[in-house]
Parts: structure tokens; sequence; C-alpha cells
């Protein structure tokens, strides 16, 4: 069965990788499996069609037969499942994994969710430029949490797995704001992900659609 996924046909960081569709891209090539996308405008994702995929008018979503799925980190674990080269064998290093998942989008993320609100849609407010370094601050903290934990090793438990694949995509969206690069195992954890020949087929795959629009502008 043909594995289709959803991705804008307009990304708004002009294909950097930093669309949520990049993460099941990433995944689907980790474990080797073909896919289609079906790519969709902002109108798009509001009609009845696309909400009867995904309820909140997000991307991405995934369907193969009669399975259709919505949110990135269960599209990601339901591949790792399925598929091999993103889970480790043993059942206990399983659930560490799905842990590692669960941190990345549950406990990481948001913070970083939080900087781009205040600069992009806060900036106007008055009290912006205060809260910007506490925001920034909240980061840190949970950043610092992170690099004592990684250390010196490559990855979080072991091998690379679906929890390592899940938390660089989530730090990648710090490159901007220089507060990665305040921690060097992180830069370098990061690094190590955008390495993996995966990653690359599915960044390159993600900026192909989106590079007409960007040599147009």
């Amino acid at each position: 069965m043909t594995i289709t996924i959803t991705a804008f046909e307009r990304s708004p960081d002009g294909g950097q990788g930093l669309a949520r569709d990049t993460r099941v891209r990433w995944a689907l090539e980790e474990a080797g499996q073909p896919y289609d996308v079906r790519l969709v405008s902002f109108a798009a994702m509001k009609e009845p069609e696309h909400l009867a995929r995904h309820p909140f008018g997000q991307i991405p979503t995934y369907e193969e037969g009669d399975l259709a799925l919505f949110e990135t980190g269960a599209i990601v674990f339901h591949i790792a499942q399925r598929h091999g080269g993103l889970l480790p064998g043993d059942a206990n290093a399983q659930a560490r994994a799905l842990s590692w998942m669960f941190a990345a989008v549950n406990t990481i993320e948001p913070p970083i969710l939080d900087l781009t609100i205040a600069r992009i849609h806060e900036r106007d407010k008055p009290w912006a430029e205060a809260r910007l370094p506490l925001v920034k601050d909240r980061i840190r903290e949970r950043l610092k949490q992170l690099s004592a934990r990684l250390g010196e090793a490559d990855w979080l438990d072991g091998a690379f797995s679906a929890g390592d694949l899940m938390m660089v995509s989530v730090l990648l969206r710090l490159r901007a704001s220089g507060l990665l690069d305040e921690y060097a195992n992180l830069a370098a954890y990061v690094a190590r992900g955008e390495a993996r020949p995966a990653y690359k087929r599915a960044f390159a795959a993600q900026l192909a659609i989106n590079a007409p629009d960007r040599a147009r502008s």
C-alpha cells in the first residue's frame, strides 16, 4: 500500500526543514519506505476534505490503506513500530526511546515555540522587549538539562532512534536564535542528525518543493 503524507504547498520557512512534514519524511527515509506527498494550501487545510484527515487543520497527515493518522509524534512512532531502523530491539530501550519522543514535543519544544510567538506574533506589543529575555531563559534551562543528560554521547540512549529524530527536529528550530551554540554538545548532536543520509534526503525533498518560490522572491 502506498504511503501518502500531506505537506505545505508553500512552506512558511521556505523549505528549510522546519515544517513538521520534514520529521515524517525523515522517519520514512530512515525506514527505507517510499511515499507520495499531497501538497495543500493554507485555504485547503481548512476545507472539510483535509479536516477529515486532521481535525485541527494542520499538516502533516499520514495515509496508508485504510489507516489515517495526524500528529507528527504519533506518525513517527507508527513508522518506527511498523518498520525497522528507528527503534532498538530491546523492549525497555524502546520504551526509553518513546520517552525521548515525548520529551522532545512536550518538554523541549513548547518554550522554543514560545520564542517564535514572542518574536513574530507579539513583537508589536508594549511588553514584548521585556518578555523576550524571560522566554530565552526558559529555553536555556531546558537546554542546560538536556546538555547535561547527553554529555559526550552521540545519541540520547545508545544508538540513533526515533527519540533522537524528534529531538534533533525540535532543536533545529533554534538555529537562527544562536541559543543552541551556547551548548557545544547539543550543537554537535544536531549536526550529527543533519549529517545522516536519510535526513539529507528528507530535507532535499522538502526544499525542492519550495525552491521555485525562493527563486522568484
